[in-house]
């Protein structure tokens, strides 16, 4: 099919065919002027060479334990002032409830970020874990990006190693890959000015990933960034995933503007997330996996990009609030006979996988887990 291409296609489709890896000009024009078609064929190929047919998901729960929070990031919309009406803070009883509730559900994972409420130390924070780890220690506690890290080592003064030392003594057993939004600093800037930069985003990731925690990786787009942030994004990430090797999965985040400072843009379509999908799929050769967070997409987007380099599509996903208050009308979970439905009508194989991406095998109400799927 690639006989017909222009050239400077054929030579990037070239490349991908040989495994080689393509550079920030490569990125740029697969971005900005490839055909979504054969640029989905090309993150194809790219997809089943690491995961063949198999499409993963797992049984989690999400557990946003304040939304009260010091920074006024300008896309966020589930931020709240102390005396918002819509302020809420988790205590000890609520989070046992939480955990227990995704216990009864078999859930493998609980996905802990938050707001950072400045009126909370940092024992506050250390104890949601600690409370999830000891409510049930079979769940896998995911927990914190690097914005609330950074916030940590702040309150207590302490270095960010010392923070995650902290955290993992306490049950932390990975960490999601949120607060990334975009790395360039004048976009950055415009986004979230007070916030985390992007170094210290990957300090806290390499940091974590030399004391043997797994993380992800995501970006935030369809907003005012361009084709070239969105690349050299992508580029940072490999860079880092080359000297660590400690991520395991690239989220691209469609940008929600309801209900945030930014209304007046329009939300991308499905178009540009599965061209989005594609270009991180093909630009992330280091990265095993790829998700396509249904949530945020929509079902039958993400179902569509497990053609178009995507080979997870996150999971149940119970409780998740940040994006459904930014405007997302997706449902607030699915079962997993729904999961299954939906990658089986992509013609893809359903793998239910822990954090780890390890099997999970079910024996009734029971589960454990086996080896890597791909091993």
């Amino acid at each position: 099919m690639f006989q017909t291409l222009d050239p400077p296609l054929q030579k990037i489709a070239d490349r991908i065919l040989g495994e080689e890896r393509l550079s920030f000009e490569d990125g740029v024009y697969l971005d900005e002027q490839a055909d979504l078609h054969t640029l989905g064929h090309l993150a194809n190929i790219v997809r089943e060479r690491k995961s063949g047919n198999f499409a993963y998901y797992n049984t989690n729960i999400h557990l946003n334990p304040t939304n009260v929070c010091v920074y006024r990031c300008r896309f966020c919309a589930f931020r709240a002032d102390l005396k918002d009406k819509k302020a809420y803070t988790f205590d000890e009883p609520m989070i046992r409830e939480r955990v227990l509730e995704g216990r009864a559900a078999g859930a493998t994972e609980i996905h802990v970020v938050g707001g950072l409420h400045h009126k909370k130390k940092f024992d506050w924070y250390l104890d949601v874990v600690r409370t999830i780890h000891e409510t049930c220690p079979e769940i896998h506690v995911k927990a914190w990006t690097p914005v609330e890290i950074s916030w940590f080592s702040l309150i207590t003064k302490k270095p960010i190693r010392w923070v995650m030392e902290q955290m993992i003594d306490a049950g932390l057993g990975s960490m999601p890959g949120g607060g990334a939004e975009i790395f360039d600093p004048e976009v950055r800037k415009q986004l979230c000015e007070h916030k985390a930069d992007s170094a210290v985003w990957f300090d806290v990731h390499r940091t974590a990933h030399e004391l043997g925690l797994k993380s992800n990786a995501t970006m935030l787009y369809g907003h005012i960034e361009q084709a070239r942030h969105r690349i050299d994004h992508l580029l940072q990430l490999r860079e880092l995933q080359d000297e660590t090797g400690g991520f395991q999965t690239f989220i691209p985040l469609a940008f929600h503007p309801e209900n945030t400072e930014l209304d007046s843009i329009q939300k991308s379509d499905g178009f540009v997330d599965l061209r989005t999908i594609a270009v991180a799929r093909i630009m992330l050769d280091n990265f095993d996996h790829i998700k396509a967070y249904w949530i945020m997409l929509g079902q039958e987007t993400a179902q569509l990009a497990l053609s178009y380099g995507a080979d997870d599509i996150d999971g149940t996903v119970v409780h998740e609030l940040i994006y459904h208050d930014a405007g997302a009308e997706t449902p607030e979970g699915m079962t997993v006979e729904q999961l299954h439905q939906l990658i089986r009508e992509a013609g893809r194989e359903p793998v239910e996988r822990d954090t780890l991406y390890r099997r999970v095998i079910r024996e009734g109400a029971d589960w454990k887990v086996g080896e890597s799927v791909m091993a």
